[in-house]
């Protein structure tokens, strides 16, 4: 994470530490359920491992905390939609194909592209706008699998709202960022993401054999740390970076960079679209770390 203050590539440095630690965190993910760990209690995991990492920078902003009224507005409104995505989305992977709901969630950016345009003013030059389109296109590329039949037509809806949830969290997290500090904002991101662990518990079948072991919750609380790491450096990369940059950026940079590690790592060799919406991924990040006029840096207006 970048101090505050900071200047010229601020917003490219925190990005590409949430696309690392986002392709880390998505290429080793799925180790704790197969292991026997529900998702629904990685989520409870994931929300306990967003408090080291928000007790940390609050004290290095030596425990200045918003609290005025529409900081707390903003800053719940942040968490909520981010947790409350990922909660409709354990739904929805229950009545539909994965190949086909991720796929429709990666375009968030879409939502959160258009609002910055609107209502921020947002613009970008031409590399930054051909990077944005090859981004895009890249998205559903990485989590598209041919084959398979959806289940019911119920998941499309779920998926639609997911997609929305975190188009809208990413334009409120640039919002946030003009009139709170990226510390407060991830506070508050942490509270609501604690506020969901009882319905993540209520959605649990305790009555299914549950891996209580290293290799359940101790590796979940590993790998989920990645993901809390990389939430909060995307706040400061949307403090610093213009929404509609970062946005596609960041979701387009992490499945690339899961594909990578799992590539290497792993040993999973991508298929031919894969293959496909990594060069288009390669290209797109090229394009918006080069763009000139990308920064854009936004200083908190803390009241």
């Amino acid at each position: 994470m970048t101090a505050p203050g900071a200047s010229g590539r601020a917003w490219l440095l925190n990005a590409m530490t949430t696309v690392v630690l986002w392709g880390f965190w998505g290429a080793f993910s799925g180790l704790s359920p197969q292991h026997g760990f529900p998702e629904t209690l990685v989520y409870c995991v994931w929300a306990l491992t967003m408090v080291p990492p928000a007790l940390i920078v609050l004290a290095l902003a030596k425990w200045k905390l918003d609290l005025n009224p529409r900081a707390i507005a903003y800053g719940l409104a942040v968490g909520a939609l981010g947790a409350g995505g990922q909660m409709v989305l354990f739904y929805a992977v229950t009545r539909g194909p994965a190949y086909l709901i991720f796929p429709v969630i990666s375009l968030s950016p879409v939502v959160t592209i258009a609002l910055s345009f609107l209502f921020m003013g947002e613009r970008t030059g031409r590399l930054g706008a051909v990077g944005i389109v090859l981004a895009l296109l890249a998205l559903p590329t990485f989590d598209f699998a041919p084959g398979g039949s959806a289940q019911g037509g119920g998941w499309l809806v779920l998926a639609l709202i997911v997609m929305l949830c975190w188009g809208l969290q990413a334009y409120f997290m640039k919002s946030a960022n003009r009139i709170m500090s990226g510390e407060s904002i991830f506070f508050y991101m942490t509270v609501t993401g604690l506020a969901l662990v009882p319905m993540a518990l209520a959605l649990t079948d305790f009555s299914r054999p549950i891996n209580y072991g290293l290799d359940g919750p101790g590796l979940a609380a590993v790998i989920q740390l990645l993901n809390a790491i990389g939430a909060l450096t995307l706040v400061f990369a949307f403090r610093y970076g213009k929404a509609i940059i970062v946005a596609p950026l960041t979701n387009a940079g992490a499945p690339l960079a899961t594909a990578i590690i799992s590539l290497v790592a792993l040993g999973v060799m991508p298929g031919s679209i894969k293959l496909v919406g990594i060069v288009l991924a390669v290209a797109a990040s090229l394009l918006l770390a080069v763009e000139p006029d990308s920064a854009g840096e936004t200083k908190a207006e803390n009241t």
